[in-house]
């Protein structure tokens, strides 16, 4: 065996911060949009309607999604 394959645990970068973050994240964004989709079916059924997104409020969610994502992205710069 060639000592040059080995590698060591501490030449490698450490990424498990990485893999949680991406874990934690899908799952937050999972159930928050599965319990935005509840809210919306319940409130529709309320109503006594189907849900029915417009394009304006499609559009509407759209750039306020954005500027949430925006705001997300700058909690790390300081």
């Amino acid at each position: 065996m060639e000592e040059n394959a080995i590698v060591s645990v501490e030449d490698q970068p450490d990424n498990a911060w990485k893999i949680q973050a991406l874990v934690v994240g899908g799952v937050v964004g999972a159930l928050v949009g599965l319990g935005a989709a509840f809210l919306l079916a319940r409130n529709a059924e309320k109503k006594g309607t189907q849900l029915a997104i417009t394009t304006r409020k499609g559009m509407q969610l759209g750039v306020l999604l954005a500027g949430l994502l925006k705001s997300i992205v700058s909690l790390g710069e300081e």
